[in-house]
């Protein structure tokens, strides 16, 4: 007979009611494939393989090693991963590893021939989270934020509006991350390099300051538009008429009393008869294509001897 734990889960001590001691500092790396979902069933496998494979390159090639043998609380996404490290490591992880992580998925695209691409997007923040060595571990209010970073309309924005071809990374870090590495001068990127922006994601109750970083730009780095669909690639712009809205909107009326006004283009014949334009008297029907001269031909002043 199968045996059951009879003990109930540990009651959790409410916030506000006792001190306690505050879990370690974790820097937080997580990552996202574009358009996961958008790709065929058969490449989610290779996608979700491939994606911390790219990570562990990175790591090497920026001499990093340590921080993938090292990280805390590595988990799969699916469409991409997550892990802990060392945060005094963050001036390294914003620079070079963002850049190489450029590189490394520049590579990786040519190689693949198209078959697979990739193109990640990357957030980066710092806070405590408990450290428990099972699969609750890393939980808390710092990891939620960086997968909201990473969800946000900004940084999927500029992957959207960005050459497929160039850019693979767009890099967006919270607040307490910027100032910690960048706005104190401990990462080896200036702060020019950083956009700030109003991280803000669609249907949920967020909104941070935070920074977007782009190592390989090949567009606008982020505009705020609200009519935008960050989520899909930007399409071309279509001119459409302007529609009349009588509440909000004023529209100019056209009229003339002793003739027609044409805003379109016209099918068939014209009428205008027995009228006076301008001076010029205008009988019979205007249809089709006009060639040549129509009314008065003038050469000359056409006002002489009428003062």
């Amino acid at each position: 007979m199968r045996e059951f734990n009879s003990e109930l889960p540990q009651s959790i001590a409410g916030p506000h009611t006792r001190s306690r001691l505050l879990p370690p500092y974790r820097g937080i790396l997580a990552v996202d494939a574009k358009d996961f979902t958008g790709r065929p069933a058969i490449e989610h496998e290779v996608v979700s393989r491939a994606v911390p494979d790219l990570l562990k390159t990175a790591l090497s090639r920026a001499e990093l090693r340590d921080l993938w043998g090292d990280r805390k609380f590595p988990a799969s996404t699916g469409d991409g991963y997550v892990f802990g490290f060392d945060p005094t490591r963050m001036p390294f992880v914003v620079h070079p590893l963002l850049l190489t992580l450029q590189d490394v998925l520049t590579d990786f695209n040519i190689l693949s021939h198209g078959a697979v691409p990739i193109r990640l997007r990357v957030s980066l923040h710092v806070g405590p989270l408990p450290e428990t060595g099972d699969e609750f571990s890393g939980n808390g209010t710092a990891r939620n934020d960086t997968h909201r970073l990473l969800d946000s309309r900004p940084v999927k924005a500029v992957l959207a509006s960005h050459k497929e071809n160039i850019t693979h990374v767009a890099a967006i870090l919270s607040d307490r991350c910027y100032e910690d590495t960048v706005a104190s001068g401990y990462t080896g990127r200036h702060p020019d390099h950083f956009v700030e922006v109003a991280a803000t994601v669609d249907g949920k109750p967020f909104s941070q300051r935070a920074w977007i970083y782009v190592p390989q730009p090949s567009g606008p780095l982020y505009e705020e538009t609200s009519d935008a669909d960050a989520t899909q690639e930007p399409s071309r712009e279509v001119t459409r008429p302007l529609e009349r809205d009588d509440s909000q909107t004023p529209y100019v009326r056209n009229s003339a009393s002793n003739g027609n006004i044409n805003t379109g283009t016209v099918y068939g014949g014209q009428s205008l008869g027995n009228y006076h334009v301008a001076g010029d008297h205008v009988e019979g029907n205007k249809a089709g294509r006009v060639r040549g001269s129509q009314g008065d031909q003038v050469r000359g002043n056409k006002y002489e001897g009428r003062q």
